[in-house]
């Protein structure tokens, strides 16, 4: 049998429960406050604020519904276009279809695999010469690190564009001393179950802009008019966080901060294990940044490995350890076949190049030091049979 079977699963990125969460909960039980939403929402938002340094915060059903609603709240609607990161979720790009709008995918930059201000620039010239300038934009900060904000926003702002900035992967990195999420009109934040706090499902869109955010709780619960009876004059969703799930999400963010310092160990531990071998490159820090390390991301060169990214998800896999390929850039996705995409330069598509490459190791804050061991082994044992392998064969 394989060894696989004796050893517990290690996961990509598991929830990581402190103990504080049922603080809150008992809170809502003793309350009997169950409905939709309630005290706890309202104190999570207050809270989330805070955290960021934003004027407020709306507390949705997901990341996604956040996106989707600034999207609404920018004037984006149907024949409209808008730019996006290629290199992320495809929940990113989702909300852009939801609106009847085209996405237009802008590559990622070499340095820290985040959206290319050398592409965005081809990007808005070819926008320019057609008289099609994008209704807003969607940028976001990769594996919990932000893009380069400043010469980005320098590129949107000549153009009067609004930019949604997706944080959903960054909550707890800093650039420029500055919270992720906080540069554009609009930030997102996400609380899914892989996410360094989770809720179990839910995010959060904040901003400084208090009348969008009003506009956005409004939309988010169904657009009921303020009248006695149920009268609806727009349409609405059902995008609101229920109290239960803000009461986990309370309890989580007390320990965002030590969450990000168990991320930023792990991959100190893994940059440790393989800094000196041949073929293998971490995705590099933004010097004027703090990545939480949420997923530790690598690349795999073959040549220089003799293995494949695939080849070492697969060994991982047979012995109980989850490892993922990076994100398939959205232009690649069959979904958006047609849309436009603008490479890093006209010769090189970094995402493309990643995504051959890339894949993440297991990072989650509750690894342990005996699991991470596990991990390291495995890898180095995958590299080692290559190695021999190629000795064999004379290359």
């Amino acid at each position: 049998m394989d060894n696989a079977g004796c050893k517990k699963r290690i996961f990509l990125s598991p929830p990581h429960m402190n103990g504080e969460e049922m603080r809150f909960i008992r809170e809502v039980f003793e309350s009997n406050y169950i409905a939709p939403l309630g005290p706890q929402v309202d104190a999570f938002e207050r809270e989330m604020a805070e955290y960021a340094g934003t004027g407020g915060a709306v507390a949705l059903s997901s990341g996604t519904a956040a996106i989707h609603l600034a999207l609404r709240l920018s004037g984006v609607g149907r024949g409209d276009t808008v730019f996006c990161s290629s290199f992320t979720f495809i929940a990113s790009a989702n909300p852009v279809l939801y609106q009847g709008a085209e996405p237009v995918f802008i590559d990622s930059e070499p340095g820290y695999w985040n959206m290319s201000p050398s592409a965005l620039n081809r990007a808005f010239i070819a926008a320019e010469k057609s008289g099609r300038l994008p209704k807003a934009a969607i940028v976001v900060n990769l594996y919990g690190q932000s893009a380069d904000m400043t010469p980005l926003l320098a590129i949107f702002n000549r153009h009067g564009v609004p930019v949604i900035e997706d944080a959903a992967e960054s909550l707890g990195a800093e650039y420029k001393g500055k919270a992720s999420g906080t540069f554009g009109r609009f930030g997102v934040y996400s609380f899914n179950g892989n996410k360094i706090i989770t809720t179990s499902g839910g995010g959060m869109l904040v901003s400084d802009d208090l009348e969008a955010l009003a506009k956005a709780r409004f939309l988010g619960t169904q657009a009921r008019d303020p009248a006695r009876h149920y009268q609806h004059s727009e349409l609405g969703y059902n995008y609101r966080l229920s109290n239960v799930l803000a009461a986990i999400g309370r309890g989580q963010l007390r320990t965002l901060k030590e969450r990000v310092e168990a991320c930023r160990a792990v991959f100190a531990r893994y940059l440790e294990a393989f800094l000196n071998t041949e073929g293998i490159e971490f995705m590099p820090e933004i010097p004027y940044g703090r990545s939480t390390r949420w997923l530790t991301a690598l690349t795999v060169d073959p040549d220089l490995c003799g293995v494949t990214a695939d080849q070492i998800i697969d060994a991982l896999d047979r012995r109980n350890i989850e490892a993922r390929p990076v994100w398939k850039p959205l232009h690649l996705q069959p979904l958006f076949k047609g849309c436009h995409y603008y490479p890093h330069t006209m010769e090189k598509s970094i995402s493309e190049l990643v995504f051959e490459r890339g894949l993440c190791l297991p990072s989650g804050s509750n690894l342990s030091e005996d699991g991470q061991r596990r991990v390291i082994e495995c890898v180095k044992g995958c590299l080692k049979t290559a190695g021999v392998k190629r000795r064999r064969m004379g290359t």
